[in-house]
């Protein structure tokens, strides 16, 4: 698959409310995500696809989502970029905000083996 062709099925699979099966059948097994802000264990960056559904679950048991806006992609060589916007409670502050998300992905061999997650973390 191309990095457009990847591209448009991973934003396929966001709109869709599909972020597993974007997962299992678009990224690499060593895969590298990295957030612009610690994670509770105190690391930005994970390693695999375990590690990567993992943070999903973790995000799914601590967000209530209201709503989601999935733009994109943008894709440029082996990279392309989706914005995500994100209307959300965290449920153990009982806190709601907007989310405004701007993600990197790079494509190699026809897999998602790099993402990286921008967002304001003040």
């Amino acid at each position: 698959m191309t990095t457009q062709d990847v591209a448009d099925k991973l934003v396929k699979f966001c709109k869709e409310g599909k972020n597993e099966d974007a997962v299992d059948s678009l990224y690499s097994p060593n895969i590298v995500s990295v957030e612009s802000m610690t994670s509770p264990d105190g690391s930005r960056e994970v390693k695999g696809v375990d590690a990567v559904k993992g943070k999903g679950k973790w995000w799914n048991e601590n967000h209530e989502v209201h709503s989601a806006k999935v733009e994109g992609p943008l894709v440029a060589g082996p990279y392309f970029s989706v914005r995500f916007t994100y209307d959300i409670t965290n449920k153990p502050s009982g806190k709601r905000m907007v989310m405004d998300e701007l993600a990197m992905y790079h494509v190699n061999d026809g897999k998602i083996d790099r993402e990286e997650f921008f967002y304001p973390t003040a």
